[in-house]
């Protein structure tokens, strides 16, 4: 029990002289380092000459260690960078997908002004708010109502041809009966043969031409336009071509674009003042003289 204290008290001893030692050549290093002459200078050299190849080894895992943390860091501002574009990419989607609505929203309402309308008929467009179509029944809802000057009956264009006619108003909104609809039935005309013809609907894109007077120069792509007939649809305006199925029976391709209905005009017929006679346009002129 005796010997291990003794030696507990050696080893004490010995470490406190190392521990000792260590410090001492410490401080004599330092100082080393700090004086500024040639002596001191060479003595500096022939140490870094002496102990520095043989703590290359040491070096090593430092060195490697130092490049893995900067190549690490390089990677963390890369994928800060991917993340960032990321974000930056699906912004741009989103406004890809903005400027292709509005884009598509200004072809339409271009395309409204290339309809060829009468000047005496005034129109109030409108905007498709949804196709409440079925397997039974084609029809759309629109903006546009009673309060805006829409009637029961008016027809309703796009920018291609005829849509169908308004089926139904309220004070806000109202419904258009398509052309498609199996209740729709218009009386047309074909250009050029002047064939008059009635359009029923059928729940398809390329309805029927019943009750055609006449075959005789009816062709396919000859024009289909409205007639005028029966007061409900204004004359002359275009409801597409003329198709032949493989029956041999005349349909009209419809002109108008069911699949981007968006924009929509409702025809309004502006009233004219009725002149019974020559005599009544002549006692207009004359009063207008006075």
């Amino acid at each position: 029990m005796a010997r291990d204290t003794s030696l507990s008290k050696s080893w004490k001893i010995l470490r406190r002289f190392l521990v000792g030692i260590l410090l001492f050549l410490l401080v004599a290093l330092f100082l080393l380092s700090r004086i500024d002459n040639p002596r001191a200078e060479r003595i500096r050299m022939a140490m870094v000459d002496r102990f520095f190849p043989s703590f290359e080894w040491a070096l090593v895992p430092v060195t490697s260690m130092t490049r893995m943390v900067s190549d690490f860091q390089s990677y963390t501002r890369v994928y800060e960078q991917n993340q960032e574009l990321r974000r930056e990419l699906q912004r741009m989607k989103g406004w890809r997908e903005a400027a292709l609505q509005l884009e598509q929203k200004n072809a339409q309402l271009l395309a409204l002004n290339n309809v060829k309308l009468n000047p005496t008929r005034a129109f109030i467009t409108g905007e498709v708010m949804t196709d409440s179509g079925g397997p039974f029944s084609h029809s759309a809802l629109v903006n546009i109502g009673r309060q805006d000057g829409v009637q029961d009956g008016s027809a309703v264009v796009d920018g291609l041809g005829l849509v169908g006619r308004i089926a139904g108003v309220g004070e806000n909104a109202s419904r258009i009966l398509l052309l498609s609809d199996i209740s729709s039935n218009v009386p047309v005309t074909i250009i050029p043969s002047g064939r008059r013809a009635i359009l029923r609907g059928d729940n398809s894109i390329v309805p029927p031409l019943d009750f055609l007077d006449s075959k005789t120069g009816v062709q396919a792509g000859s024009r289909v336009m409205t007639s005028g007939d029966g007061g409900v649809f204004p004359s002359d305006i275009l409801i597409g071509q003329v198709a032949i199925d493989p029956e041999g029976r005349f349909r009209a391709r419809l002109a108008a674009d069911y699949e981007n209905l968006e924009f929509i005009r409702v025809l309004k017929v502006t009233p004219q003042e009725n002149i019974g006679g020559l005599g009544d346009l002549i006692g207009i002129a004359q009063d207008a003289s006075e």
